[in-house]
């Protein structure tokens, strides 16, 4: 069972209004000792963001990532990761 685990790592804001401009994000899976993650940013134009950062949750902007990331796609590709760590289709090495 794969456990994905999203989490907001740092916003960026304007001093003047306090009003978030760029969210840096990360998510991670996990399926026992098997993990992929990924970390990204999403940006948008100053003062499309009306809510001051003071009042801000990190459910709250999970929600304004997740309109702007396909939610779906990005935890579809970090279980198919964690498919070829689980179901190897290369390796190297030497028959000795």
């Amino acid at each position: 069972m794969t456990t994905t685990t999203w989490k907001i790592s740092q916003l960026d804001r304007n001093t003047a209004d306090g009003f978030v401009t760029t969210a840096h994000w990360t998510v991670t899976a996990v399926d026992g000792d098997h993990s992929a993650s990924s970390y990204a940013t999403v940006s948008w134009p100053e003062g499309t963001i009306t809510v001051p950062y003071s009042d801000l949750t990190e459910s709250t902007v999970l929600g304004w990532v997740w309109e702007s990331v396909d939610k779906s796609a990005t935890e579809s590709s970090l279980a198919a990761q964690i498919d070829l760590l689980k179901n190897p289709v290369k390796a190297s090495g030497t028959p000795w």
